[in-house]
């Protein structure tokens, strides 16, 4: 495959995206991630759109039809048997309709919904879709701050290391250290069947997984009393700031649309953060950082989560500092953007977010530098994801200093990114 012939790449990128589709949704790719995952569906939608409008509003409706009555969206929704992925429903143990996990991820579907919207050539089908989708994505941020802000002080907690799509985060390694690997059903893992166990989470830390989602399920997966009762609460900024993003952009989306109540509700929500958010920037380390709830103190880690906060509109100074530390790193690797810094504590380049390149964090990186003018490094973050697709195809992460293709293949958001990214520069021609 060759990105430097933008036809083809587009190509083999939908090939993967069809290859995925399971008609009203997609899997992450098959036999690894045999369901829908939330962040995933969103993000793929963008790539959807290039191949049918109407089947990537779809993805997104597929999605929030399994809502829970206090508004939350799971971060799985297991909607056909499969038993290559653990812990499946019975896990779980969520009593829905249709079985689901029962945490959440990060809330993109505000960033996704308004993007398909501004691009859509059937307006009026977009705003219809977007109409019947506003009160539900407007019900999930008012769900974060009701039960993940306890004390309203406008930063939301993480309850479990999945929630923030970057399981294994060097990021997690404290707070994740105060809880219990001990006291829970023996399970046989099914992830390092399908990828080499090299490149996934430790025993270690899935123990310490599913002492949560036991204990939790203990619970009866109540949400008003989960945050209280775990000791595990972690103020990710990239999970606030994606936050930020979606409430700030359904502000805007619902304010075209005439639904006021809900963009003022929205704005007053991102206002509020915005603040808060900066609370954790670091200038020692030129970055966010996130804090232990439970401890009230910083995580000195050197991850991408202190990086994607650009993906916000955060004070342009903040954004720059961000610009030259990813322009930093091309010094000292070969691709980027690595999930952990080369040269700092914690960094594996081949163990999934603890060093390697994701294309979707590349993806909100760029879009957040490119908003903030800081148009040369996100170009060349665009330049090195298409060079990865060149030499290893479409992985799920890549090692930063091999290009070395690691974990799942055919991977959906990965080829759903190479289409933004070729829309992108396919823009910047025109």
């Amino acid at each position: 495959m060759n990105a430097a012939n933008p036809s083809q790449a587009l190509e083999h990128a939908f090939a993967v995206l069809r290859e995925n589709d399971r008609g009203t949704y997609t899997v992450p790719t098959k036999g690894l991630y045999p369901f829908q995952w939330n962040w995933d569906s969103c993000l793929t939608a963008l790539g959807l759109a290039e191949l049918d409008e109407d089947r990537a509003w779809t993805e997104i409706e597929t999605l929030f039809a399994h809502q829970w009555p206090d508004g939350m969206i799971p971060h799985i929704v297991f909607h056909v048997p499969s038993d290559t992925y653990f812990p499946g429903p019975n896990v779980w143990g969520t009593n829905r309709p249709t079985p689901t996990s029962g945490i959440t991820q990060p809330a993109v579907a505000g960033f996704a919904a308004k993007r398909l919207f501004d691009r859509a050539k059937d307006k009026a089908m977009a705003a219809a879709r977007c109409r019947a989708l506003l009160p539900k994505i407007d019900a999930w941020h008012r769900w974060f701050y009701e039960n993940r802000d306890p004390h309203g002080e406008g930063l939301v907690a993480i309850l479990h290391p999945w929630e923030a799509g970057r399981d294994n985060s060097v990021d997690w390694d404290e707070a994740l250290a105060q809880v219990p690997t001990t006291g829970f059903a023996p399970y046989t893992r099914r992830d390092t069947d399908h990828a080499n166990p090299a490149h996934r989470p430790t025993k270690a830390q899935y123990d310490a997984y599913m002492w949560l989602v036991e204990h939790f399920r203990a619970l009866g997966w109540d949400n008003s009393r989960l945050h209280d009762a775990s000791p595990f609460q972690v103020i990710d900024p990239a999970f606030n700031a994606i936050l930020i993003r979606a409430c700030t952009d359904l502000a805007a989306l619902a304010d075209e649309l005439g639904e006021a109540e809900i963009a003022a509700r929205n704005s007053a929500w991102a206002q509020r953060a915005l603040p808060a958010l900066d609370t954790l920037w670091s200038a020692e380390s030129g970055r966010y950082l996130a804090r232990n709830r439970v401890t009230d103190k910083l995580i000195d880690s050197q991850s991408i989560g202190g990086l994607l906060p650009v993906f916000a509109p955060i004070p342009a100074a903040r954004c720059h500092a961000i610009a030259e530390h990813v322009q930093g790193l091309l010094k000292v690797l070969n691709y980027i953007v690595p999930s952990h810094d080369i040269g700092t504590a914690g960094f594996e380049p081949q163990r999934y977010w603890r060093g390697p390149v994701w294309l979707v964090t590349n993806y909100m990186i760029a879009d957040g530098l490119r908003n903030a003018s800081e148009l040369a490094v996100a170009d060349r973050i665009a330049r090195s994801s298409l060079e990865l697709i060149t030499k290893s195809g479409f992985a799920e992460y890549y090692d930063p200093k091999t290009g070395e293709p690691l974990g799942g293949g055919r991977f959906t958001w990965t080829a759903a990114m190479v289409i933004e990214f070729l829309r992108a520069q396919e823009a910047e021609l025109a």
